[in-house]
């Protein structure tokens, strides 16, 4: 009985020993074609990380510039008051930070920055970067920079982008938002193929965001003042007046603090600069992937070149 077994354990791997043999016999009679595909996709993988134009990316990094004792802090000072009044004065610096975070990233507030600093040109209607002179490469198939005029296409429509188009290539192909979770730091990033294109939009963000949120609770201060202000001569009540003028006293001194600070919303830590280095793209890891790519697939097809020989030889026997 146990000869039996080892009998049949010995036929089992000298099945598997014929079986290696011959993938690699199989191999090595392919191994011509194997060698042409990872040639060609090497070369292709050359040529394509070759025509890839370097891409550079600028950070900055922003702590929130809360104040607990100055604009934010009037919130939990006078709460109780401004609720009397019928007025919700708001949350706090960590709730500034969060909306200031989603609205960078909002769609009404990147169309506006866009067109602000007419970025379409840059985002749409250029190819490159030229080093030597500092200035765009433009694609001359889509604008043309000395009439500044969009060209159109066959059907005679203008090719100028939508704010739809702008703010969608922009938020895909140029902004990253990341925060820290240990120290609530925010890193806001920019590629672009212009090193000083990407360190400008990444100063000009914090800068806007920041004037943004400004203005916005400026203009909320302000119409709490007016609201305030009607209140206080509709009452003859002394009480109610005291709390009247104690609420347009610390509303008063928000737009004051408000207006007192360049870095509202969002401190910088880190200014952005212009990288010397690219970020993008990496072309050793492309020619390194295209040549596995292609070896993968030479062995593919010896495999299956093989298989059909073999089931060729079959159907004659």
């Amino acid at each position: 009985m146990n000869q039996r077994v080892e009998f049949e354990q010995a036929s089992q791997y000298a099945d598997d020993e014929i079986d290696l043999r011959q993938i690699f016999a199989t191999l090595w009679s392919g191994k011509w074609v194997v060698i042409a595909f990872t040639i060609l996709f090497a070369a292709g993988g050359v040529a394509f990380a070759l025509m890839k134009p370097d891409i550079y990316q600028a950070s900055v990094l922003v702590a929130p510039a809360n104040d607990e004792g100055g604009v934010k802090g009037l919130s939990g000072q006078l709460g109780g008051l401004a609720s009397l009044a019928g007025i919700n004065l708001g949350g706090g610096g960590s709730n500034q930070t969060v909306i200031a975070k989603e609205v960078l990233q909002s769609r009404a507030f990147l169309t506006d920055f866009i067109r602000r600093h007419q970025l379409a040109v840059p985002l749409k209607a250029v190819n490159g970067w030229n080093k030597e002179k500092q200035r765009w490469q433009y694609n001359r198939e889509v604008y043309n920079p000395e009439t500044e005029e969009w060209l159109k296409d066959d059907k005679g429509e203008s090719l100028a982008p939508t704010d739809w188009d702008l703010v969608k290539t922009f938020k895909g192909d140029h902004l990253s938002v990341s925060e820290s979770k240990d120290t609530g730091m925010l890193t806001i990033s920019i590629k672009s193929l212009s090193p000083i294109a990407a360190k400008e939009w990444a100063g000009l963000l914090v800068a806007d965001i920041n004037e943004h949120m400004r203005r916005e609770d400026v203009g909320t201060s302000e119409a709490r003042i007016a609201y305030l202000e009607g209140k206080l001569e509709e009452t003859s009540i002394a009480g109610m007046q005291q709390v009247f003028y104690q609420l347009i006293e610390s509303e008063t001194r928000t737009v004051m603090l408000a207006n007192a600070q360049p870095e509202y919303v969002f401190k910088t830590v880190d200014p952005a600069v212009a990288p010397q280095e690219k970020s993008e793209p990496k072309r050793a890891l492309i020619v390194v992937l295209a040549v596995m790519l292609g070896g993968m697939l030479g062995v593919f097809v010896v495999f299956i070149r093989a298989f059909i020989k073999s089931d060729k030889f079959e159907e004659k026997l």
